[in-house]
């Protein structure tokens, strides 16, 4: 692994593709089926690239993107497995998806009609609409494409599961239209995948042919009480300036928190705009660091570059080392309680992180 207690960056982000591999297995081992592990909006921030090259050990059917690009850059990568596209393909990105052998999804007949005139043998999957109301073909309407999915390119049908991770129902509901939908077809698809992570882990009557885990692969809970996954990503940060602050001093824009008592502020290079959520800070200084052995809490409006952390009467120096999420000095900030703190859902918490962050992979 690249040095951890000495990068010279002011501020980072650890990934232990370890972890990501050892979550998947866990779904594999759970549903008792193969993964389509979700790599999108660069594997939910922490690296589409090296995500993939790792995953390749759990030997998954293929992997799952929301756009050409993001396809094209498995491909350049050398990722030879399927990629399947999930957005609705359109006919003017059709070149786009043969030249990187993309797998397209289609929710209209229109646009199945052209890619199938196209010619050519490259399979495609069918979006059915259970419920989720958000793209797909309606599960009661399969009449529009019914003459179009009789060929032997037809590959896959899938749905989305809205609620997945609520015992409301709804996941035996959109079982229901799936399955009614199927039947409404010429012919069965080769491969079926509706299992999200929530319910790849809790719905047996799911799993089918694949599933397409995604928060849990990268350390999150999926919700409704289901335990996260092994934690895969830690964010650190320097301190960049210490003072001494008097009770009644404040402190950041808008002077939204004033000082109780004497105190050291310890300024962290990391901001909002390297994915350090804003409510984290404020008045009521919801998120807290771990600083010199110790929970310190997070004070002040978050800036675009630097947070402010109430040090209280530690001696903190200038390159010492913060941590905002993961372990340090025998404690830890799970994604979950960061998660809480911020009212962000997990998987908006890390593909929110930065781009200007180092990734630093073991």
């Amino acid at each position: 692994m690249e040095s951890m207690s000495a990068p010279r960056s002011r501020a980072w982000v650890e990934v232990s593709l370890a972890a990501v591999v050892d979550n998947a297995r866990t779904v594999a081992r759970t549903a008792g089926t193969r993964l389509l592990p979700i790599v999108k909006a660069n594997a939910y921030g922490l690296g589409a690239v090296p995500v993939s090259r790792a995953l390749e050990a759990v030997d998954p059917w293929g992997y799952g993107v929301a756009t050409v690009e993001e396809g094209a850059e498995l491909r350049a990568a050398g990722i030879a497995r399927p990629v399947l596209v999930l957005l609705a393909a359109t006919p003017e990105l059709f070149a786009e998806y043969r030249a990187a052998r993309l797998t397209p999804v289609f929710d209209s007949a229109a646009a199945l009609a052209a890619w199938l005139d196209g010619g050519g043998d490259a399979p495609f999957h069918l979006e059915i609409d259970t419920g989720m109301a958000r793209g797909g073909v309606r599960w009661d309407d399969m009449a529009q494409v019914a003459r179009l999915i009789d060929t032997p390119r037809f590959e896959g049908a899938f749905t989305q599961f809205h609620s997945a991770e609520c015992a409301d129902g709804s996941v035996r509901r959109q079982l229901e239209r799936y399955r009614t939908a199927l039947a409404a077809l010429p012919r069965p698809p080769r491969l079926r995948h509706v299992a999200n992570s929530a319910a790849a882990l809790t719905e047996p009557a799911a799993a089918f042919d694949l599933v397409r885990p995604g928060v849990f692969l990268y350390g999150g809970s999926p919700g409704g009480g289901i335990a996260a996954g092994r934690a895969v990503v830690s964010m650190r940060a320097r301190v960049v300036s210490v003072r001494r602050v008097h009770r009644g001093d404040t402190v950041s824009y808008n002077a939204r928190w004033t000082a109780p008592r004497d105190t050291t502020i310890a300024t962290l290079g990391i901001g909002y705009a390297d994915g350090v959520q804003p409510a984290l800070g404020g008045s009521e200084s919801r998120g807290t660091v771990l600083l010199g052995g110790t929970r310190r809490p997070i004070v002040g409006t978050v800036t675009m570059d630097l947070i402010m952390v109430d040090a209280g009467d530690l001696p903190v120096r200038v390159g010492e080392i913060a941590t905002l999420l993961g372990e340090a000095d025998g404690q830890s900030l799970t994604l979950t309680e960061v998660s809480q703190a911020s009212g962000v859902q997990p998987r908006g918490l890390t593909t929110a992180l930065g781009r200007r962050l180092p990734r630093l992979y073991e």
